[in-house]
Order: structure tokens, then sequence, then C-alpha cells
């Protein structure tokens, strides 16, 4: 198949994987209503790790050391990401925590400069700021109290995490590694860490709220659709994409996110947040258009 071809397929699906997590921010601010942050993340993962695993089964037979300690790491980052993120969301407004994760869009470069000794072109650099900066406009649209909380700096560290996470992915699939193999691994190691973790910072076992229709159905979503298919498609992406491209795509979550807000939760849509969805579409353009392969 035509390299640029399959090049524009994974962009899609890396666009398509923010539209899936931009609604997720609307279910997981529901959510924290009735159920803990490391259960939600421990259920989630365990339905996406489930359901995989039937789907790719044959798969297992290639795991080897490489394969586990690596899905042990990048997993590692992905549930550090998702905790302080999902913690976070409880202590900030869902703006702040939109804009805040999406640190992560400048620092992907800047890590990868100093893994791989490979410098972005000065394209990357200038299209993300401008995609941080369309967020800024975007996300301080909405009601903010402008005070810098205990939220915000969880926040601030989960975008640090998502960074590595990609990296590191990125990393192995360049090497070679399956893409899907290395996301259902990640997916049984943050089960792992969410059921280890979710007694100590929630307490006892929600049995109740597990139970509940309200709950049951937004777990499902966010195990099937925003974990299982969401991160097969980013890791797939990352193949083929160059992930300081790819956080650009990935970082469209925080525009459908404040969109499916504005939509679902009757949230003003100002002028400045209009100016930030323009702004943020014109940094992808920009990079797709200038980028370099090193």
């Amino acid at each position: 198949m035509n390299k640029k071809f399959v090049s524009v397929l994974a962009s899609a699906g890396l666009l398509f994987t923010a539209t899936i997590w931009g609604f997720s921010f609307v279910i997981v601010k529901d959510s924290l209503d009735y159920i803990g942050a490391m259960y939600m993340i421990a259920f989630r993962y365990t339905i996406a790790a489930v359901i995989m695993s039937l789907i790719f089964i044959k798969k297992f037979r290639a795991i080897n050391k490489e394969y586990i300690l690596q899905g042990c790491l990048t997993g590692a980052f992905l549930f550090l990401a998702y905790a302080t993120q999902t913690i976070g969301c409880k202590f900030t407004t869902a703006g702040k925590n939109a804009f805040l994760t999406t640190i992560y869009v400048i620092l992907v470069p800047f890590i990868g400069w100093i893994l791989y000794r490979r410098r972005p072109g000065i394209f990357v650099f200038v299209a993300a700021v401008m995609s941080l900066t369309g967020i800024g406009l975007l996300a301080l649209g909405s009601d903010d109290t402008g005070l810098v909380t205990k939220g915000d700096v969880l926040t601030l560290i989960c975008g640090v995490f998502f960074a590595l996470h990609i990296v590191y992915t990125e990393r192995f699939n360049r090497r070679g590694g399956d893409p899907l193999l290395i996301t259902l691994l990640q997916f049984v190691f943050v089960a792992v860490f969410g059921w280890i973790s979710a007694p100590i910072f929630d307490g006892g076992f929600p049995v109740t709220q597990a139970l509940s229709s309200r709950v049951m159905i937004s777990m499902f979503y966010l195990g099937i659709f925003s974990t299982m298919i969401g991160f097969s498609l980013q890791n797939i992406g990352l193949k083929y994409v160059q992930s300081s491209i790819a956080s650009l795509f990935l970082s469209f979550e925080s525009v459908f996110g404040m969109l499916f807000s504005t939509l679902l939760l009757h949230e003003r849509l100002t002028t400045r947040m209009l100016c930030g969805c323009i702004l943020i579409f014109a940094a992808v353009v920009l990079s797709e258009t200038t980028k370099k392969e090193n």
C-alpha cells in the first residue's frame, strides 16, 4: 500500500481517536459523581483488556520479555497520566483540565529530541505553540476562576506522563513492535495498577454504584470506545505518523471535548472559543504541509 496513503489513514485514525476522547470528557465528569477515579480506571481498562484479549488471543504467542518490559513501562506512564488527570479533574474546572493536559503537545518534540537526538523542524515548534495557544483560547473561554489549584498541578503532571507514553510507544513501534499487542499489554498493566491503587485511594469496592445502569453504560463506553478503540488507533497511528505530529492530532480532544460540552451540557460557545478552534485547525494544517521526516 502507498506510504502516503497509509499515513493519511493513520492521521484520520488519530483524529477519530480525538473525537472519541473528546466525548469521554463528558462521561468522566459525570461518572466522578458516582465512582472513584481509581476504580473508574480499573473498570475501563479491565473491560478493554478482556475484550481485546478475546479478539486478538493469537497475538499472545508473540509475547516475550521485551514486550512485557515495554508494556509495563508504557502502561505505567499511561496509568500515571490517567490517574493524575482524573483526580485532577475533581479539583479544577473542565476547561482548565482540558487546557493543561495538552502540555504534552509541547513536551513530545522535546522528549523525542532528547531520546533520538533528532531536532524537530521549526514549523513543528511553531505549530505546537499555535495549537497550545488555540486550546488556551478555547478552554479559558469557559467559566474559570483563574486560580491555580491542586487539580491544575495534577493535570500539568498528567501532561508529562502522556508525552512519555506517546514517545516511548512510538519508539517501540519504530523498532518493529506489534502496535496492537503492545496496546493490549498496556491495558493489562493499567488495569492491574488500577485495582492495586483503588482500595488505597478510593476505599472499599463501590458495589451499589458499580451495578447501577448509569455507571455500567459509562464504563463500557470508556472501556470499549475511549480505551480499546481509541488507544489501538493511537498506537497504530504512532507507527506511521511522527509523534510530534500525532500529538497535534490528538490535541483535538480538547476541541471536541468543548464542543460536546456545549452541545450536551449547553455551555455557551464564545467568539474566543471559536477563534481557538480555528487556530488549532491552522496548526494541524501547518504541521502536515511542512513536516519533514528525520
